[in-house]
C-alpha cells in the first residue's frame, strides 16, 4: 500500500497522533450508554401505561362494585317493607311501581315488589334493587333481584315460662305471640327478636340468678346492683312491647313501651305437672323395642296410661296415635316425617308424654306433634336432672339446679313442630334450632337459635294473629 507524503499529511497525522488516547476511549464510553436506555424506555412506557390501565379498571370495578352495593341495600329495604306491608295486611299485592329509596343528586336507588299467592301458607315476594347513575338516568346502573319465600306464624293463647336458666336468643331467631315470663335472665344476640313491630309481646324479667357464683342457697331473687343487669342486648337485637325486669335500667333495644318498670316482678313457679299420680295410674307396660318404629307405612295406637321401659325412637313416615299419658324411662327419638298423634277421643284433654332419660326427648327433620280435631295438643315433659333423686326428684335447687339449666333435654331441629303442643324440660334445657310453630315452651332454660321462629299459642283462640316470617332467601339472575 502507498504511503501518502508526510508533507501532505502533517496536519492530520499530528491530529492522530496527539489526541489523547484516553479521550478517544472516553468518547466510546459515553456513546455506549445509548442503548441500554433505547431498550429500557420503551419497556418503562409499557410499565407506565399498564399501571394507569390497572388503576382505571380498578377504579371503574371499585364504583361498580359500589353501585351494586347501593342496589343490594335498596332489594334488602324492600324486602323489609315487604314484611312490614303483609303482617298489616294479608292481601298486600307489592308497590306496583319502584319505590326511590335515596337520592343524593349523584346516585339513585329504588325498589320494587311484587308478591305471589300460591296458597294460604305460603307467599313469594320478588324484590328488586336499582342504582342509578346520574339520577335521570332511564336505564338502572346496576341491579339486584331477590326472590323471598314467605310462611305464616301464628300467635295463640300460651305463652313461655322459664324457670332461674332464663331466655337465650341468637342469630336470627324470634319470638311472635304470646306474653313471656322469664324468672332468671334474657339475652339476646345477632338479629334475634322478642315480638315484632306490628305484634308487640309482653316481658316480664324476675332476675333470680343469685347467688353468683351458686351456693345451697340458690336461686334467690337479686337485689338492685347485685349480678348486673337480667336483660343484654346485643348487636341488631331487639324487644318489642312492653318490659317489666327487676333491676333493669338500660332500654336500649327495646321499642313499642320498651321498659315500663325495673321493679316489682313476683317470681312465678313452672306449671305443675303430678309425676307421682301419672306413675300410680299405669295400667299396661311394655318395651322400647315394641313402641319403637321405622317404617314408611306403619299406623300403631298406643294405649292410655302406658310406662315403656327404655329408648324409644320412631322415624320415617311411621304415625302413632296416643290415647292417654305414657311414662318413658329411657330417651325419646322422633326424626324424619314421623309424627305423634293425638287421638279425636282426648277431646280437650292434654295427655302428657313424660320421658326420664338423661338425653330427654328430640325431634328433628320434619317430625310433628299432631293435634287431634279439638285443636288438643300434647306435653312432652322431661325430668332429668343431676341431683341423685333423678328423675324422681320433688323438688332440685343449690348447684344441681344451677348445672342442670344447661343440660339440653328437650330438642326440635330442622322443621320439627307442635302447633299446640307444650314442651316442658322440668329442670333442665329447652333448645329450638330452626323450627316453626309451638304451643308452649317451659323450662328452667328455653334457648332459640339459628332462623327459628317460634309462635306460643294455638289457632283456637277467639283471636288469631298472623305474622309472616322469612322461610327462604335466594338471588336471581335473569
Amino acid at each position: 500500500m502507498k504511503k501518502l507524503p508526510r508533507t501532505k499529511n502533517l496536519k492530520l497525522y499530528n491530529l492522530i497522533t496527539d489526541y489523547p488516547a484516553q479521550v478517544l476511549v472516553r468518547g466510546k464510553q459515553n456513546g455506549s450508554a445509548l442503548i441500554p436506555f433505547i431498550i429500557v424506555l420503551p419497556m418503562l412506557i409499557l410499565i407506565a401505561g399498564y399501571a394507569m390501565s390497572l388503576a382505571v379498571s380498578s377504579y371503574r370495578l371499585a364504583k361498580q362494585d359500589q353501585l351494586h352495593t347501593h342496589a343490594q341495600f335498596a332489594t334488602d329495604a324492600g324486602i323489609d317493607y315487604a314484611l312490614q306491608q303483609i303482617s298489616l295486611d294479608q292481601n298486600w299485592a307489592g308497590t306496583g311501581v319502584e319505590v326511590e329509596l335515596l337520592n343524593d343528586g349523584s346516585i339513585k336507588t329504588t325498589y320494587q315488589i311484587t308478591v305471589d299467592n300460591p296458597d294460604p301458607d305460603n307467599k313469594t315476594v320478588t324484590a328488586i334493587g336499582r342504582t342509578y347513575r346520574p339520577v335521570n338516568a332511564a336505564t338502572p346502573e346496576s341491579s339486584v333481584k331477590v326472590l323471598v319465600n314467605l310462611r305464616p306464624v301464628r300467635s295463640g293463647d300460651f305463652s313461655i315460662v322459664t324457670g332461674v336458666g332464663g331466655l337465650y336468643l341468637s342469630n336470627s331467631a324470634k319470638i311472635v305471640g304470646g306474653d313471656v315470663f322469664v324468672n332468671g335472665e334474657v339475652s339476646l344476640i345477632n338479629s334475634s327478636q322478642i315480638g315484632l313491630s306490628t305484634s308487640p309481646v309482653n316481658l316480664e324479667v324476675a332476675h333470680q340468678t343469685c347467688p353468683n357464683p351458686p351456693d345451697a342457697t340458690y336461686p334467690q331473687l337479686c337485689s338492685s346492683g347485685q349480678n348486673g343487669q337480667p336483660i343484654s342486648i346485643q348487636n341488631q337485637a331487639h324487644i318489642y312491647g312492653d318490659v317489666k325486669a327487676n333491676n333493669q335500667v338500660s332500654t336500649a333495644g327495646m321499642s313499642m313501651n320498651g321498659l315500663l318498670a325495673s321493679s316489682g316482678v313476683i317470681p312465678q313457679s313452672l306449671p305443675p305437672h303430678d309425676r307421682d299420680a301419672q306413675k300410680a295410674a299405669v295400667a299396661e307396660t311394655q318395651t322400647g323395642t315394641w313402641a319403637s318404629c321405622d317404617s314408611n307405612t306403619e299406623v300403631r295406637t298406643w294405649p292410655a296410661n302406658l310406662k315403656i321401659t327404655g329408648d324409644v325412637t320412631i322415624k320415617k313416615k311411621c304415625q302413632i296415635t296416643i290415647t292417654g299419658d305414657v311414662w318413658i324411662t329411657g330417651n325419646l327419638d322422633v326424626s324424619n316425617s314421623a309424627q305423634l298423634i293425638v287421638a279425636d277421643t282426648l277431646g280437650t284433654t292434654r295427655p302428657n308424654i313424660m320421658v326420664d332419660g338423661q338425653l330427654g326427648a328430640s325431634f328433628i327433620n320434619s317430625a310433628a306433634l299432631k293435634s287431634n280435631v279439638s285443636n288438643t295438643g300434647m306435653q312432652i315433659i322431661t325430668y332429668y336432672s343431676r341431683a341423685s333423686c333423678s328423675p324422681d326428684c320433688a323438688d332440685v335447687t343449690g348447684t344441681d339446679l344451677y348445672n342442670t339449666r344447661n343440660d339440653v333435654t328437650i330438642s326440635l331441629d330442622n322443621s320439627a313442630e307442635g302447633a299446640q303442643s307444650v314442651y316442658y324440660a322440668r329442670w333442665s334445657r329447652v333448645l329450638i334450632n330452626n323450627s316453626g310453630q309451638i304451643g308452649a315452651l317451659v323450662g328452667q332454660t328455653v334457648e332459640l337459635k339459628n332462623s327459628g321462629t317460634v309462635t306460643f299459642g294455638t289457632s283456637a283462640s277467639s283471636e288469631v294473629i298472623t305474622a309472616w316470617i322469612i322461610d327462604g332467601y335466594r338471588r336471581i339472575f335473569d
